[in-house]
């Protein structure tokens, strides 16, 4: 009886089977950045909702504002599943291959874009 092929085959085929408990970690950590991904893109689409319900009488500059911080957040829910995916695949082969696991390069966009998105909800709710 062979092993059904798996799914992506450029990473299984490479090296040995790691420790289960490491790829299981490894799919957590995929899960969690979805996740994240989901809920920035969540909180973007919420954020538009209620500039649309609420800007009727708002200061221009802070619907500009709101619609500016909601972009960002659902451009940066968008780049974390993408993120998630490719981090894990360079893990599972760092896994299989016995080397350094690399490091992630999306965590400092992450901060980057938090913050800034932070720095424009309290100016705009100081407008």
């Amino acid at each position: 009886m062979s092993a059904k092929p798996r799914f992506p085959a450029a990473v299984y085929e490479r090296g040995s089977e790691p420790d289960q408990r490491f790829t299981l970690a490894n799919e957590r950590t995929f899960l969690a950045w979805v996740r994240t991904g989901i809920a920035l893109m969540g909180a973007g689409v919420g954020l538009e909702v209620l500039n649309a319900t609420l800007s009727h009488g708002a200061h221009m500059a802070s619907t500009h504002i709101y619609s500016v911080v909601s972009a960002i957040l659902i451009i940066i829910g968008i780049a974390c599943p993408i993120n998630a995916w490719f981090s894990w695949r360079r893990t599972e082969i760092c896994l299989r291959e016995n080397t350094p696991l690399p490091s992630s390069f999306m965590s400092l966009p992450l901060v980057i874009a938090v913050v800034v998105v932070g720095v424009l909800l309290g100016v705009g709710l100081m407008l």
